[in-house]
């Protein structure tokens, strides 16, 4: 099967796994912040969900990460 995911977009995701890890913060930790269900942010991470532009940045805030580093990290911007 085809992955429907750039290889730009599994950086992006590993590099917001990495920031949440760093952070200290749990997937449920992490859920609660963000009044979702443990298996969302499992989903996203085991890229079984594809997230967009705004629960991105949700999620970032949520583990008190920069949007816009990570997206530098990564080199998208």
């Amino acid at each position: 099967m085809k992955s429907i995911y750039t290889p730009e977009y599994n950086d992006l995701i590993s590099s917001l796994r990495l920031a949440r890890k760093k952070a200290d913060i749990t997937q449920e930790e992490l859920a609660k912040r963000l009044n979702k269900p443990q298996s969302f942010i499992s989903k996203i991470e085991s890229n079984e969900r594809r997230i967009d532009i705004v629960e991105f940045i949700h999620i970032c805030r949520a583990i008190n990460a920069s949007p816009t580093a990570l997206l530098q990290e990564v080199g998208l911007l």
